[in-house]
């Protein structure tokens, strides 16, 4: 078998620079006009007050909103216990799953945080003004609510597999949640919708938008020294994502629980560098957020323009409500489902509070330094001009912090891809290979052609499928509330108890 999968490997990845040469015009011409089609139907906006409101975001955040309200603001009451629960003060070894709180959680977070953490932020601040990044951080704070009741629900819903391992998320508490109010074939549907959707999503921008990204990243620091070498970079990031997602779930937690901490850390400290050197800006670029959240001047729409622009890099940048969280999340080792929601609280809080308003801190207080420090550039490359503008060499670790974002990025989607993979094909260890195959061929493919309407749909069918998710979270939030309850007076009487753990 081990002969058979490296044979299989090499084959693969030996096809991609041929199958580079000339494909790209070919599949572009084939797929603009679907990747049109459904872009305007998932994006859909409607113009409100001047701004243009995309429904796929009202439609997340209206969630989100209920959601907080509903569980009695459980994005600040749960915090505290989230972190016991991270720390392994509750965590009892003989309970069924696959991997630790923090394991789930780092995880989690590494599907989460991304080239939009250095890039999109850059984007929503240009297109929202200073002002996007309030609307970000309360989106975020919003965002715990909707990640915990889908977290909740990942690990109630879940399925145990007779070898230990377990598969949930939102394809299977969608399916089982609807099947008990009667509605098993609208719920086998819409199982089966999610399942497509977080497969096809995970080939695109949770793979080749992002080796495509960090090889850009790459060849910007060297030089262009890499121009026609994307392949070889294409099939050194294919083979190690391959030796690390072949393990399975536990082989990507042991990578994301030390890999997560370290990129993150390493990006703020880079990040909080360049905010101190501009620390006379602080004051003038804190007031600017505040002002801009309130006024919107110089931006479509005012006001709710960049409410509008924040919320939307917000729910894009931390998933909230798409439901692909959960499905790492769901290999949790608890008996408590409320446990593991309680943890993902800190997710959007370290993706979207921490993460990208460290990055809207640099890029503000860069503008009213030089307000033309940027040129022309945007996204990413504006990020790195920030970082330039202090020390020349500061885009090197940025491009270093960028191509570890990227990584984990890859190898976090690779399972929820599989899962959705499984979900329609089985749990046989034959068929998992093969997708593991398949996406590691992607993730070459990735470095070496510009498939733009390829991977805009992707990014639209990951984006519709939160509306399965979020009709299912409103039908099923009654027992996610039921298990909190429950769960917290038996947390207050002492019946849940913590481990000591030598």
């Amino acid at each position: 078998m081990n002969r058979l999968v490296i044979s299989l490997t090499m084959l693969l990845f030996s096809i991609v620079p041929a199958a580079a040469a000339g494909v790209d015009e070919t599949i572009n011409a084939f797929t603009a006009p679907i990747a049109s089609v459904i872009g305007q139907i998932v994006f859909f906006k409607v113009p409100l007050f001047g701004a243009q409101l995309p429904l796929v975001v009202l439609w997340l955040v209206v969630g989100a909103v209920f959601f907080t309200i509903y569980m009695g603001l459980i994005n600040l009451r749960g915090f505290k216990h989230a972190i016991e629960l991270v720390r392994g003060d509750y965590a009892n070894p003989k309970d069924a799953g696959e991997v630790s709180h923090f394991q789930a959680l780092a995880t989690a977070v590494s599907g989460t945080v991304g080239i939009g953490n250095i890039g999109g932020v850059a984007v929503a601040v240009t297109v929202g003004g200073p002002g996007a990044t309030f609307w970000l951080i309360v989106a975020g704070f919003l965002g715990m609510s909707t990640k915990f009741v889908e977290c909740t629900l990942g690990v109630k819903y879940r399925n145990e597999n007779p070898d230990g391992s377990v598969s949930g998320g939102p394809m299977y508490y969608l399916r089982k949640g609807f099947s008990e109010r009667g509605m098993e074939g609208f719920g086998k549907f819409l199982g089966t919708f999610y399942a497509i959707g977080i497969f096809i999503g995970a080939l695109g921008i949770g793979n080749m938008f992002q080796s495509n990204q960090a090889y850009v990243q790459l060849n910007n620091v060297a030089g262009g020294s890499l121009d026609g070498l994307g392949w070889l970079v294409g099939l050194i990031m294919a083979a190690v994502v391959f030796s690390v997602i072949i393990g399975g779930i536990k082989s990507i937690a042991r990578v994301t629980e030390k890999i997560v901490p370290f990129m993150a850390v390493f990006y703020c400290f880079f990040a909080l560098i360049v905010i101190m050197m501009n620390f006379s800006s602080i004051p003038a670029a804190i007031g600017n957020i505040f002002t801009g959240a309130f006024t919107g001047e110089g931006v479509a729409g005012g006001a709710l323009g960049a409410l509008i622009i924040g919320f939307q890099r917000a729910v894009f940048s931390n998933e909230a409500g798409i439901g692909s969280a959960s499905i790492a999340h769901s290999a949790v080792r608890t008996n408590e489902p409320v446990t593991e929601g309680m943890v993902s609280l800190l997710e959007p809080f370290i993706d979207t509070i921490i993460i990208c308003t460290i990055t809207a801190l640099v890029i503000g207080t860069s503008q009213v330094a030089d307000p033309n420090f940027a040129g022309n550039a945007q996204g990413i490359a504006m990020t790195s001009a920030a970082f330039e503008r202090q020390l020349s060499w500061f885009p090197i670790p940025l491009a270093f912090a960028g191509v570890l974002f990227a990584f984990s990025t890859m190898i976090s989607w690779s399972y929820y891809g599989l899962k959705g993979w499984t979900y329609l094909f089985g749990e046989n260890m034959r068929g998992q290979t093969i997708y593991k195959l398949i996406f590691c061929a992607f993730v070459a493919l990735g470095c070496v052609v510009q498939l733009g309407p390829i991977l805009d749909i992707s990014d639209a069918l990951v984006f519709l499928i939160c509306v399965p998710n979020i009709l299912g979270l409103y039908f099923l939030a009654p027992i996610v509330k039921s298990e909190l309850d429950s769960y917290l007076a038996r947390l207050q009487s002492g019946e849940i108890k913590k481990f000591a753990h030598l």
